[in-house]
C-alpha cells in the first residue's frame, strides 16, 4: 500500500521513532484493508463505536501524571521523605507537553502504541468512507485498492 499517512505537522509523530509510527500505521492499514474485504456495514459501526472510546496520547498522559503527581502528594503527607520531587517531576512532564505537545512520558506512551487523537480520527474516516458514508470511494477494484482510497479520503 502506497504512503498514506502524512501528518508531518503533528509534533507527537515528528517526535516519535519512525519503526513506532510505522508499526501504528500498519495497525490501521492491517484493520482497514480487514474492513474492505469484509466490507460488513453492522462490523465496520461496532468497531468505529469502539474507536469512540479508545483513549488518545493526551488523555493517557495527562491521567498518568496527574495520578502520578497526586500519589506523590499523598505518600509526601504521610512519610514526607522526597515524595513532593515525585509529583515536580510529573508535574513538570506535563507542563512540557502541554507546552511543546511532546516529551519524555509522552515517548514511553508512544512506545506502548498510545495514538494521537489525529491517528484515530483517520482510522475513523477511512472506515466510514469503507462504509459508505462519503461518496470519494469507488467501488470498483480490489480491496487493497478500496482500502488505500479510504485511508487517501480521510486525508484530505
Amino acid at each position: 500500500m502506497e504512503s498514506w499517512n502524512r501528518m508531518s505537522t503533528d509534533s507527537v509523530r515528528s517526535h516519535t521513532p519512525d519503526g513506532v509510527n510505522r508499526k501504528i500505521d500498519a495497525r490501521v492499514e492491517k484493520c482497514v484493508q480487514a474492513m474492505a474485504e469484509q466490507m460488513d456495514r453492522p462490523a465496520i459501526s461496532e468497531y468505529l463505536r469502539k474507536l469512540e472510546h479508545e483513549w488518545d496520547l493526551n488523555r493517557v498522559v495527562t491521567v498518568a501524571a496527574s495520578a502520578v503527581s497526586v500519589l506523590g502528594l499523598v505518600l509526601a503527607a504521610k512519610d514526607g521523605r522526597g515524595w513532593k520531587i515525585v509529583s515536580g517531576v510529573a508535574a513538570g512532564l506535563l507542563l512540557q507537553h502541554g507546552l511543546f505537545g511532546f516529551g519524555p512520558l509522552s515517548e514511553l506512551v508512544r512506545a506502548l502504541g498510545v495514538r494521537t487523537r489525529k491517528e484515530i480520527d483517520l482510522e475513523k474516516f477511512a472506515l466510514k468512507a469503507l462504509r459508505g458514508d462519503f461518496e470519494r470511494i469507488p467501488h470498483e477494484g480490489g480491496p487493497l485498492a478500496r482500502a488505500n482510497a479510504a485511508l487517501v479520503a480521510a486525508q484530505s
